[in-house]
C-alpha cells in the first residue's frame, strides 16, 4: 500500500574494523586519487616555513639583539656621565610601616621631600623613595639628571643585558607569529579554492543526479 511507513529498522551494527581506521600520516606527500594540488601546496607551503621560521627568528634574535644592545648601552653611558649622585636631606619623617623590621618593611620604600644640590651649586627640593621611619634631617643618596632634578640611577649592565634579551625574545616571537599567520592566511585561500572547485564540479554533476530520466 503506498504511502505507509517503512517499521524502523535497528541501527546498522558497526564494522569492528572500521572502528580503529587511523589517519594515514603524509597523505599529503603521498600519491592518492584523493590528493589534490592544493593538498600538495599546502604540505610545501608547511614544509618551508617550518625550515624557514627557526632560522629567520634565529637570524632576528642577533640582529635586533645587538641593535638592542649597542643603543641601551650608549644610553648607560650617556647617563653615567650626565647624571650626577649626590646627597640629599630628608625635609620631614618619613611614614612609618605597619610592621617594623619585617622583610617588607626592609624591602618598602616611601615618597617624601628631600633638600639637595645640583650640579650648578643651586639648591633644590625634589622627592624620593626612602625607607620608611627615616626621620628628618636624614641623609640619603640621589641621582639628579642634567636639568638638576632627582631621576633614576644610570642603567646597570645587567639591565642592558636584560633589555637586550627581552627585545631578542620580542624579535623571534614575532618572526614565528608572522609564520603562524601566514599559514593560517595560506589555509584559509586554499579552503576557498576548494570550496570554488567543488562548487564547479558539482555544477557540472548535479544535472546528472537531479535532472529528468
Amino acid at each position: 500500500m503506498s504511502g505507509e511507513i517503512p517499521p524502523a529498522q535497528p541501527p546498522p551494527v558497526p564494522d569492528p574494523q572500521q572502528q580503529h581506521v587511523r589517519p594515514v600520516p603524509w597523505w599529503r606527500w603521498r600519491r592518492n586519487p584523493l590528493r589534490r594540488r592544493t593538498d600538495q601546496l599546502q604540505s610545501w607551503i608547511a614544509l618551508g616555513l617550518l625550515l624557514a621560521v627557526p632560522l629567520v627568528g634565529a637570524a632576528a634574535m642577533v640582529v635586533i639583539g645587538e641593535a638592542a644592545y649597542r643603543h641601551y648601552r650608549a644610553t648607560s653611558e650617556h647617563q653615567a656621565k650626565s647624571r650626577h649622585h649626590t646627597t640629599a636631606v630628608l625635609l620631614h619623617d618619613a611614614p612609618q610601616h605597619l610592621e617594623p623590621g619585617s622583610d617588607e618593611a626592609r624591602a618598602t620604600r616611601y615618597p617624601a621631600e628631600v633638600r639637595y644640590t645640583d650640579p650648578t651649586g643651586r639648591t633644590r627640593t625634589g622627592t624620593t623613595d626612602v625607607p620608611p621611619g627615616l626621620p628628618a634631617d636624614s641623609t640619603v643618596r640621589v641621582w639628579v639628571g642634567e636639568e638638576g632634578t632627582i631621576t633614576e640611577p644610570p642603567m646597570t649592565s645587567q639591565e642592558v643585558r636584560s633589555r637586550s634579551m627581552g627585545w631578542s625574545a620580542l624579535a623571534f616571537l614575532a618572526v614565528a607569529a608572522t609564520g603562524v599567520t601566514a599559514y593560517g592566511a595560506t589555509l584559509l585561500i586554499l579552503r576557498r579554492r576548494n570550496f570554488a572547485a567543488w562548487d564547479a564540479q558539482w555544477a557540472q554533476t548535479a544535472p546528472r543526479w537531479t535532472g529528468s530520466p
